[in-house]
């Protein structure tokens, strides 16, 4: 590269992101055009366009955002967000035709809960959270607060949620835990009047809320598993200055089970109702805490379930319902079909990657952009996994301390290694021939396995960190594994004799290490926000370049050949280097919280990360930094010459490369889904049998020419022996 080059820093684009943060409450969001979903994503806004599947993002928030709303005709959006203890949150009002912050005000501490506009978008309602408490109104035209107060009595818990009436765009309603209010803004006199629902001895902590057309009914889910429907009394006339009468409770009901007894039917959703929609043709749609979806219009019921907890519900042109989860998922339900019709819209390579979390490991297409399969073990965490070199199996660490290997193409356990370590498995890595597999545990523990068919048996223990095992990983040879620890040391153990050979000692906690392709070099990072160099064959440093600014480095990888690799971390921003000269030659902006994950493509024309809001990004490596491979000319001329650097370069890449890339083998389970319209999966590609035989680039054309004739030799020399056997004989 030229100087004028290695000063050159390229913008990486991604060519995917995949993700919805499903813990914020009611943050999946239909936009009027019914065109756009708008949700949050760390600290931006996504909006997803549903033909497309185009996405644009919001950006101004400087921390997770917390609660968004639309205004009813869809001009402007609403957003607020958390922040560290002790310091305001903002709440920031965008303009929706240009994409741009119209104005923002930071009144609330800590965090703001929820969000509505009025009916006539005249003003917006702003509810802190637990360590604010405070309702402030925003009036949007004059850019300022009109008047605010605290939400809630003393004798009461915390409210969670409000919710603007449709025709009466000076009233709403606050509900949370044991409190339920119905409040009314004066304009002239700047105040706020509130009036408290009469719901007699019932305590509840009310969740969801949906209002009817005329203003009439409130229906309110509660976390005891029941729905609360208040009549609200407001006055006929919209401008009235204050409501008549108060808001009363007309009944607490549940749902019915038509197997039991009158007087025993009904029963309770579990674990709450979480969100309710009132459709056009009345009928009324519960969201539970367990995945239960039911179509209520009065004893006739319509359910579906789903797995995690419901957090959002939207319709879409009537027709579809839209859920959103805190498995951070949006499912797609038709309300014709309401059984049967339920389908994964979206979800937190070569063609094929693979992603580890919260109780799920799932594998990814690039060509399709979604999902192909997905491994469920409840109740667990995934902290890290590995595809075996030769493509037949997924090896997996749990937090239970449990290894776990599964086929990539059915999803089905091969084996499990119970107990490997005592506090959770945190890292591993595999050998080439898959025979020897590597765990650290969060104990300090490095432990080395034998993989057989049937049996997994423990090699040795490998004691000398005091501090969890970040990563580990095997060089290009099989013989030798480096361990990074955040007690401030890696460790570089032989495999074969099962001992220490050199310790590396940083003023860091070591997050990632990994060997160069040939093995001579170890890459490091950790929380000290540099990248260490460092000599595999006696430990001491050979450079240290910085790679960040504002936080620790969560991960790095290199492609196949060692020329390029990438750092991430905590500073959200992805970065691509030049291993020879230290420098970096491509950025990646678009990450919302901070990164935990980042992989090379094994043909380097991809980088994958994920991030801990449950994004996953897909960015194109510019085509300058591709793996470059140079292979002999069309006459073969180039068999016989005298390789250059070049040529060197490029053999070393294949000598150390595995002879099956991890990738390949769940790539022609993609490749047999693309091809076939039932989407059955074969593992026997086909086979053109009259196709003409190719000879490998790689190959010597000379010495496969030598070898031909000696081979013929050999066989005119055998028929001749035969012959003068056959005339001794005779």
């Amino acid at each position: 590269m030229s100087s004028e080059e290695v000063g050159e820093i390229t913008n990486l684009e991604p060519a995917a992101i995949i993700g919805f943060d499903g813990h914020v409450i009611a943050g999946l969001r239909v936009h009027p055009d019914q065109k756009h979903l708008v949700f949050p994503l760390g600290n931006e806004i996504s909006i997803y366009e549903l033909e497309t599947n185009r996405q644009t993002f919001l950006r101004g928030h400087t921390n997770t955002i917390s609660t968004v709303d639309i205004s009813p005709t869809g001009k402007m959006v609403a957003s607020g967000q958390t922040n560290h203890m002790g310091f305001r949150a903002y709440v920031i009002i965008w303009d929706w035709q240009s994409r741009k912050e119209i104005s923002r005000y930071e009144l609330h501490r800590v965090k703001v809960q929820s969000l509505c506009f009025s009916s006539n978008e005249q003003y917006l309602v702003s509810l802190g959270g637990k360590d604010c408490g405070s309702i402030i109104v925003w009036d949007i035209e004059q850019n300022i607060a009109i008047c605010g107060t605290i939400a809630t009595k003393e004798t009461t818990g915390d409210a969670l949620n409000v919710c603007a009436l449709r025709q009466r765009w000076t009233v709403f309603v606050s509900g949370g835990d044991q409190n339920l209010r119905v409040w009314h803004i004066d304009r002239d006199r700047k105040r706020l009047e509130v009036q408290d629902v009469a719901v007699g001895k019932l305590r509840r902590e009310f969740t969801g809320m949906c209002i009817t057309e005329d203003d009439e009914t409130l229906y309110v889910g509660t976390m005891s598993g029941d729905i609360v429907k208040i009549r609200l009394n407001v006055s006929s006339n919209p401008n009235a200055s204050a409501q008549d009468k108060l808001p009363v409770l007309l009944g607490c009901f549940g749902k019915h089970n038509p197997r039991k007894p009158v007087g025993k039917d009904c029963e309770k959703y579990h674990y709450g109702v979480r969100d309710l929609l009132i459709l056009p043709n009345g009928c009324l749609v519960i969201a539970a805490g367990d995945g239960t979806i039911d179509m209520v219009q009065e004893r006739n019921i319509q359910s579906a379930k789903i797995g995690g907890v419901i957090t959002s519900l939207q319709i879409v042109n009537k027709t579809s319902l839209l859920i959103g989860t805190n498995g951070c998922e949006i499912y797609a339900l038709e309300l014709q079909n309401f059984k049967t019709s339920l389908r994964l819209l979206k979800t937190n390579f070569s063609l094929v990657f693979a992603t580890a979390s919260h109780e799920s490991i799932r594998i990814w297409s690039t060509s399709r952009m979604q999902e192909l399969l997905r491994i469920v073990v409840p109740n667990f965490a995934s902290s890290s996994i590995v595809f075996s070199r030769d493509g037949k199996s997924i090896i997996s660490a749990w937090n239970d301390g449990v290894i776990r290997a599964f086929t990539p193409l059915t999803g089905k356990l091969i084996y499990a290694i119970p107990n490997a370590h005592n506090k959770g498995c945190s890292s591993l890595d595999v050998t080439s021939n898959g025979k020897i597999l590597v765990s650290g545990g969060v104990e300090g523990q490095v432990r080395v396995w034998k993989i057989e068919p049937y049996v997994q048996s423990m090699i040795g223990v490998l004691k000398e960190h005091y501090g969890p095992i970040e990563s580990v990983h095997i060089n290009c040879f099989d013989t030798e594994v480096v361990s990074a620890s955040r007690d401030g040391s890696c460790v570089i153990w032989d495999l074969i004799r099962l001992t220490r050979k050199h310790v590396i000692f940083a003023h860091t906690q070591f997050i990632a290490a990994q060997y160069w392709t040939n093995g001579v070099q170890i890459l490091t990072a950790g929380s000290d926000k540099l990248i260490g160099y460092w000599e595999a064959f006696d430990g001491s440093l050979v450079r240290e370049v910085e790679g960040s600014k504002s936080g620790p480095i969560n991960a790095i990888d290199m492609n196949m050949t060692g020329e390029y690799f990438v750092s991430a971390g905590t500073d959200q921003i992805v970065r691509l280097w030049d291993y020879q000269l230290g420098t970096e030659v491509a950025v990646g902006i678009g990450h919302a919280t901070s990164i935990t994950s980042a992989r090379y493509s094994p043909n380097g024309k991809f980088l994958v990360t994920g991030s801990s809001d449950g994004g996953v990004f897909v960015w194109t490596v510019p085509e300058k930094y591709h793996i470059k491979i140079v292979s002999p000319d069309k006459e073969g001329k180039n068999a016989n010459r005298k390789t250059n650097s070049s040529d060197s370069a490029t053999r070393k890449a294949v000598q150390y490369r595995p002879t099956r890339n991890a990738n390949e083998n769940v790539r022609e389970l993609e490749s047999a889904r693309s091809n076939r319209s039932d989407c059955q999966i074969s593992t026997c590609p086909e086979v053109d049998i009259n196709a003409q035989p190719t000879i490998d680039p790689c190959v010597d054309t000379a010495s496969l020419a030598d070898d031909t004739e000696r081979e013929e030799q050999q066989q005119l020399e055998t028929r001749s022996f035969h012959s003068q056997k056959s005339q001794i004989f005779e």
